[in-house]
Parts: C-alpha cells; sequence; structure tokens
C-alpha cells in the first residue's frame, strides 16, 4: 500500500485539501496505512469545553451524552464536538504498527496516550462502558489511529493511568506558563481550580519565585477552598469570570492597581475573553487555553478598550510538555492525592 500523509489528509472525505482536524468527516477505517499505528482504545478523555457543552446539552444524563458521543463519530469518523469544535485525547494499547513506523520507541502491546486531539484522530466506537461526569472520562472499547505526525507519551508507571491521562490532556498548558512567567511577575490564572488551573497555579509559584505573585480566580467557594487548602496560590479570588468588571475590579483591588503581567484563561465556558484581557497590564500577555475562546471576541474586545497586550492562542503540544506535567504530580503530593481522588 502507497505511504499516507504525515499529516492525515488521505483520511480526509470531506471537504476535499482539508487537514483532519479542520474535516467535515474523514476516514475511520481500522485498516491503517504504512504510516500509521492502530490503537485499542480504554479511555476518552474529552476536553474540559467540550465536556461541559454536552453536560449542559443533555441536562447531566450519561444515556444521552453517550448517544451525543455515538452520533457524532458516527457521522464525522471522529470525536469532535460540532458546539466547541475541540475533542480532547485517548488511553489504549497500540494494537499495530505500520511498517514504515517500525523501529521507534513503540512496540505493540504498549499502553500509551496520544497526545494529539480527538478532533482530529479516526475513531470507531463499538461500545460506551461508562460516562464519568465528574472527570471528563469515558471508558469504551473501540479503536483509534495514529497519523504518522501524531504524538504520543508512553504511560509511566508510578502514575495512575487515568490520573496520566487527565494529567497529559492538558500538558501544554503549564509548560507554556513556564515559558512566560519569570522570578518577579504577577500571574492571574483565571479558573485556577480545575486540572489545567491547577497544574498551571504549580507551575506559575516556580517560575514567578518569591518575589512574584500568584493570584487564582474561581468561581464557586467550594473550588475556592480547594485551592487554599493545597496552597498554590498567594491569593484566591471568587468571581464569575464571564463579568469582565468584577474580574477587573477584583485584580485591580488585589494588584493595587498594576494589574498582571501574565493571565492565563483556563475556563470551560464561553465569555470570559474579557475578563482576562482586562486583567492584565498593559504590554502584559494572556494565555488563553480554554477551547471556549473567541478569538474575535478576544482581539476586537482588547482594542475596543485599548489594552495593548500579547495574546497566546492555547496550543496543546509544547516539546517536553508531558513530563513536564507528569513531573509537577510527582513532586506535589497534595495535588496527587487530589488527582488520585477524582480519576481513580
Amino acid at each position: 500500500m502507497k505511504k499516507g500523509c504525515s499529516f492525515g489528509t488521505h483520511r480526509v472525505i470531506e471537504p476535499t485539501g482539508a487537514l483532519p482536524q479542520n474535516a467535515e468527516k474523514i476516514d475511520n477505517s481500522t485498516t491503517i496505512w504504512p504510516n500509521e499505528i492502530l490503537i485499542e482504545v480504554d479511555t476518552l478523555n474529552i476536553d474540559s469545553a467540550s465536556f461541559s457543552q454536552m453536560r449542559a446539552a443533555c441536562k447531566d444524563d450519561g444515556q444521552k451524552i453517550a448517544e451525543m458521543i455515538r452520533s457524532i463519530v458516527t457521522t464525522r469518523g471522529k470525536l469532535q464536538n460540532p458546539v466547541t469544535g475541540s475533542g480532547g485525547m485517548l488511553l489504549g494499547r497500540v494494537l499495530e504498527i505500520g511498517e514504515e513506523l517500525r523501529g521507534r520507541d513503540l512496540l505493540p502491546g504498549d499502553k500509551i496516550a496520544t497526545l494529539v486531539s480527538l478532533s482530529l484522530t479516526p475513531l470507531k466506537i463499538d461500545e460506551i462502558l461508562s460516562i464519568k461526569l465528574d472527570s471528563d472520562q469515558v471508558d469504551i472499547r473501540g479503536k483509534a489511529v495514529l497519523f504518522e505526525s501524531g504524538i504520543y507519551c508512553k504511560l509511566p508507571a508510578d502514575i495512575p493511568e487515568k490520573v496520566a491521562l487527565a494529567v497529559l490532556d492538558v500538558a501544554g498548558a503549564p509548560a507554556q506558563v513556564k515559558r512566560l512567567v519569570k522570578p518577579g511577575m504577577t500571574v492571574t490564572i483565571i479558573g485556577g481550580g480545575g486540572k489545567s488551573g491547577i497544574l498551571c497555579c504549580q507551575q506559575a509559584r516556580k517560575s514567578a519565585g518569591d518575589s512574584g505573585r500568584v493570584i487564582a480566580i474561581e468561581n464557586s467557594e467550594s473550588s475556592a477552598e480547594r485551592l487554599r487548602l493545597l496552597k498554590l496560590a498567594d491569593k484566591v479570588l471568587i468571581a464569575d469570570a464571564t463579568d469582565p468588571i468584577a474580574v477587573y475590579s477584583l485584580v485591580r483591588d488585589t494588584t493595587s492597581g498594576k494589574m498582571s503581567d501574565v493571565v492565563i484563561n483556563n475556563v470551560n465556558v464561553p465569555n470570559t475573553e474579557m475578563a482576562s484581557v482586562l486583567a492584565t497590564k498593559d504590554r502584559g500577555t494572556v494565555y488563553f487555553f480554554s477551547m471556549a475562546t473567541s478569538f474575535t471576541k478576544a482581539a476586537l474586545g482588547a482594542e475596543g478598550v485599548g489594552k495593548d497586550i500579547d495574546m497566546m492562542i492555547g496550543n496543546g503540544y509544547a516539546k517536553g510538555h508531558a513530563e513536564l506535567a507528569l513531573e509537577i504530580i510527582r513532586e506535589n503530593r497534595e495535588i496527587r492525592e487530589l488527582f488520585e481522588k477524582i480519576y481513580v
């Protein structure tokens, strides 16, 4: 068989010329090309914005969520939420390696987590076994295909599989925090109590150092109290991130009007762009890790309020991101215990 495109365009059904992520439909057949890897899937970790939308649309009915997932995969050949456009990632076991990819550090039987989005991954679901509403994870029987350009991580032996899956799903966020935050900076993490937010808070504390400051914003007292107990932030604020003036006022008062050098947005609902923009000082940086972010709202909104700031769209991949995120779990016992409570 002829070698397929390393980016997977040979599996695009429609529209012609699209890459798999922005394609409307892709081929999810399980006969692999010479430069593909076939995976037996155990668990889907659906990205937070997508799963939040599914839960809301299905009113937390697990059976209806399962039906929605089946419908999306049947229609599109991949798990790409048509509302958010996002997917997630998966955990599974390598079944077959195409002849062009043999000789890598991967063998049939290896347990791996894919580090590319389900929104571009050919997926076939045979059965949905369980929907875990509190962890965004879905256990299934099925198969998936990883393209030649697809990245993955072998599951570590010292961390429970589903904890590792949850951490790796958001590994890009703390990696970007490490790049952006320098000693002495003031950093605000919006949505600091979720899994990506917690990892970002820990990394921000390390990167900002004793001379820096970490501010975390959550929308509920319970999430705020969890952050306080973890001692990951110098200040934990309670605010609705869809209310930009409320967030702006709290951050202004907390920073004596100086605002934040770096703002990290981890919120899984729409309309939080302007809270992030207003919390940032002029020539500061906003990193939108949230898949609910609207580029239009962020860009035009910043212009509209006269904010001269740099805005970054979250890239789930950064070199070394998997190792960095897993190391956070290893070095902070309290975070690890919390993740084990949620995901194991």
